[in-house]
């Protein structure tokens, strides 16, 4: 069934359980190509979420771009490409309040989400129900604190994310936020949220207070049309740059857990971006490795905590979305895959199908010793810095060209300041004999000191913060939690 934008946005995930996908790809023209190269992010975006959101207006799309990039990243610019080495190029996407990509889609998911229940629920008030593995839930938090006509609440696993991670989330002020640890990973959050999304005693709750669920996670498709926005403006980047000249085409390697990031940039491939691989880098949490080069999916494996937190997941939920492109569009297909996910924990493509992914998709993985070793290397001899799920990308792009000799120019996400996950990036790049500070924050400084790099504003203030939020419940107790927030 077809729906307007606005009733996906607000919704966040259909009634069945499923995700929304578009009905059809909007096509970039050359000439809109030329007329991109000379905007600024702010335009870009307008421009391309126009071709999504038929059912808002222009100046309702101007509204929620100009809220959303104006005066909330460094140098009012979002998403800078920085070319590290011959034919590698970082985009960094963590000039934001929280410094992570998450907020390239949730600074602007606020305004989306509000114009849409203005259209389609305007007495209601709009409950966002987040799972994080670290990044998403500061970044919708940031977004939707003290918004009228919304409350937040956010489950984290409790020793699943980094140390400045959770103090970002517990110390997030706001009188409609609520932050809730599990005992448990990222995937028994996501699982939980997903079933309350689907019981009816909530549904019905909820309808008794004039209140509706929706999502910040990438489920939403309000979280992923921004996203496909920085691959578009990446490309024309490249153009207005002179790396490409029209016509010539380049990869693009995302570190993913939930695969939503890549996803985006496979939508901008279909908008007429011309990316002619997506190289999907993993964490030691290698499910979609093992998928990409076997058609296997299988989540019965053992789950590991590893440096790049926001990647140890093993539910990847917007690979649904390519399935559901893979196979044609056929519905029966996916939603059996799906049913033996949910059954078995696994699942097997066809072989023509596994054909189709592999000809697009290049699956590589590397653990914490060889995401530390690339860290290092990078800062050594380049004199660039990256977090640790940047690092995987890094790591896994060299593995794809010493492994195919395919020199292509390259677009690597980068996902998160350097300084989120200290420890480990200062572990990476500090004399092998010093030993390392008792505390995040004095980590921090050192991190500074040693690689001259500024620590964002936005985390150099939060050790002066109050933890606000201390509750930690057992996912089976995730719903009474929910009840208990919207009930003051």
């Amino acid at each position: 069934m077809a729906l307007d934008s606005a009733k996906v946005i607000a919704q966040g995930i259909s009634k069945e359980g499923g995700l929304f996908v578009p009905e059809s790809f909007p096509a970039i023209s050359d000439e809109m190509f030329e007329k991109l190269i000379g905007m600024t992010y702010k335009e870009r975006a307008a421009a391309i979420l126009s071709l999504y959101l038929t059912d808002f207006t222009e100046a309702e799309i101007l509204h929620c771009v100009n809220g959303a990039y104006t005066g909330t990243f460094e140098n009012e610019d979002p998403a800078p490409l920085v070319e590290v080495k011959t034919g590698m190029h970082l985009l960094e996407l963590w000039h934001g309040p929280t410094c992570a990509f998450k907020d390239m889609a949730l600074q602007l998911l606020p305004y989306l989400l509000t114009t849409s229940a203005g259209k389609t629920a305007p007495e209601k008030t709009m409950v966002i129900l987040v799972a994080t593995s670290g990044d998403t839930g500061k970044a919708a938090l940031d977004g939707f604190a003290d918004v009228e006509k919304t409350k937040i609440i956010v489950f984290f696993p409790q020793e699943g994310v980094s140390p400045m991670q959770k103090l970002q989330m517990t110390t997030q002020t706001g009188n409609n936020v609520a932050v809730c640890a599990i005992h448990g990973n990222f995937d028994d959050a996501q699982t939980g949220v997903k079933n309350i999304f689907a019981d009816e005693s909530m549904k019905e709750f909820l309808a008794g207070a004039d209140m509706e669920f929706s999502s910040a996670n990438s489920i939403n498709f309000g979280r992923l049309v921004p996203q496909v926005v920085y691959y578009v403006s990446a490309y024309c980047d490249l153009l207005k740059n002179g790396t490409l000249k029209k016509g010539e085409g380049f990869n693009v390697t995302v570190p993913t857990g939930n695969f939503g990031n890549i996803l985006a940039a496979v939508y901008a491939k279909k908008m007429g971006v011309p990316i002619k691989k997506f190289i999907c880098a993993s964490n030691k949490n290698n499910i979609l490795t093992d998928f990409i080069r076997t058609g296997t999916y299988d989540r019965n494996r053992a789950f590991y905590t590893t440096t790049s937190p926001s990647m140890d997941i093993l539910i990847s939920s917007n690979l649904e979305r390519l399935l559901y492109h893979l196979y044609d569009n056929d519905t029966a297909a996916v939603s059996g895959l799906m049913d033996q996910l949910k059954k078995n924990g696994k699942y097997s493509i066809s072989s023509d199908v596994l054909a189709k992914l592999q000809s697009e998709f290049y699956g590589g993985f590397c653990d914490d010793t060889a995401t530390r070793e690339t860290i290092r290397k990078h800062f050594k001899e380049n004199n660039y810095l990256c977090d640790t799920h940047t690092g995987v990308a890094v790591n896994v792009y060299e593995q794809y060209v010493a492994e195919t000799g395919d020199n292509t120019p390259c677009v690597i996400a980068s996902t998160a300041s350097p300084y989120k996950f200290a420890a480990a990036v200062l572990d990476a790049v500090k004399d092998e004999n010093e030993a390392m500070p008792d505390n995040e924050f004095d980590m921090v400084e050192r991190l500074s000191a040693i690689t001259g790099t500024k620590i964002p504003a936005p985390l150099a203030t939060l050790k002066d913060k109050t933890v606000l939020h201390k509750t930690c419940v057992h996912k089976e107790e995730m719903s009474g939690f929910i009840r208990d927030f919207l009930k003051k």
